[in-house]
Parts: structure tokens; C-alpha cells; sequence
């Protein structure tokens, strides 16, 4: 027998002996792995030319939050890795404001390339990220999702208007609040973002 086949008879023997539970973990995170791997040689759009790396995002699967921003910055773009800049920063301290803890959120964003010079997403750029950050959400399984700024809102939700938006849970599972870019800008969202995430804190554990 060769190895490789007494490897994947190995691996057999021990999902049938796991119990269900750890079966669906270790089945999420290898769905997570092909799909990030997928993003990551991703060209279905025009950004993919000028990234660094591709973000696909972070966090555990299952999870039972997630947050989705617009798109890589330039601090992700160059570490693969979500909100690791100063709106990251700001998250971080938000999160710990709220009581939540970030190794147990997944965070990602609508794009998944950085758009040059930070601008806005474009539709055909939305249009074709879009089924990725469907994907993820279909694999972690969250109870909330956060949606962060206008951008993750309208390619959600096809709503705009973060004032009307925040308060309330859209289609049983999603809510809407500030980007972290916004609050950065303007110091006197600090408080109602703090608020916003203290709300969900309290959502996902009913």
C-alpha cells in the first residue's frame, strides 16, 4: 500500500471515530482553507493586478459573530490580514470596550483586494466579490453579522444610510453600524460604535 493511500485511509478511520461536532469544525475549516486559497489567485476583477495579497479574512469557523468592512487598506494589503491598521486598531479597542474578544469574531470585508488608493469599490467589483463573502458566511455560520460602513450595507443589504440602518436587525441576522475609517474621522462616533458593538455582544448570546 502506498503512502499516500495509507494516509487517506488513516484520515478516514478518524472521522468516523470523531464525534459529529468535530467533524462539522474540521469540515468548516477545510471548506474556509479552499476558499481562501481561491481568493487568494482570485481574477475576476481588474484589482487583482495591483494587490500585494489578496485579504480573504480571519477568524474562527464556526463563529458566532462576524464583521464585514469595504475593503483592504494598505496595511492589509501587505500582510493578507484584516483591519491591522488604525481603523484595525481602533476595532481592536472598541472590541475590548464592548466586552468582546477578536480571536473569537471572523472579519473579513466585501472586497477582497485593496482598490488602488483606497477609493471606493466599484459595482463590478462588488458584483464579483460578492459570492465570496456569501460563502463565507454560508462556512462560519454566524448568528450576527455585523456590516461596517454604506459599502458592506449596500452590497448586503442594497441599503444605504448608517443613521437609519443601526438599531435594528435586517433579515434576522444582520446589523449595520459604523466603519471603523468613519469613526476614525470623526472621534464623537467612538461612543455609538462602542454601543453598537455592546449590542450585538448581547444578540449573539441569546
Amino acid at each position: 500500500m502506498s503512502d499516500r493511500v495509507q494516509r487517506v485511509s488513516a484520515i478516514q478511520k478518524e472521522s468516523l471515530s470523531m464525534p459529529e461536532d468535530k467533524k462539522l469544525l474540521r469540515m468548516n475549516r477545510e471548506d474556509l482553507r479552499h476558499l481562501e486559497d481561491a481568493i487568494s489567485t482570485c481574477r475576476l476583477c481588474p484589482l487583482w493586478q495591483g494587490r500585494t495579497l489578496a485579504v480573504p479574512g480571519a477568524g474562527p469557523a464556526p463563529a458566532r459573530m462576524m464583521l464585514v468592512g469595504e475593503a483592504p487598506g494598505r496595511e492589509e494589503d501587505l500582510s493578507g490580514k484584516p483591519f491591522v491598521g488604525r481603523g484595525g486598531r481602533l476595532l481592536d479597542r472598541a472590541l475590548q470596550q464592548a466586552g468582546l474578544d477578536r480571536s473569537e469574531i471572523f472579519i473579513t470585508s466585501v472586497i477582497k483586494c485593496r482598490p488602488p488608493n483606497n477609493r471606493k469599490p466599484l459595482k463590478k467589483e462588488t458584483t464579483s466579490c460578492l459570492p465570496y463573502l456569501e460563502a463565507q458566511i454560508k462556512i462560519v455560520r454566524p448568528k450576527v453579522v455585523c456590516l461596517l460602513g454604506n459599502t458592506a450595507a449596500a452590497a448586503v443589504l442594497g441599503r444605504q444610510g448608517i443613521q437609519a440602518l443601526r438599531g435594528r436587525i435586517w433579515q434576522e441576522r444582520f446589523a449595520v453600524t459604523y466603519h471603523p475609517a468613519a469613526v476614525l474621522r470623526n472621534k464623537n462616533l467612538m461612543a455609538d460604535f462602542v454601543s453598537d458593538l455592546e449590542r450585538l455582544n448581547s444578540l449573539q448570546d441569546k
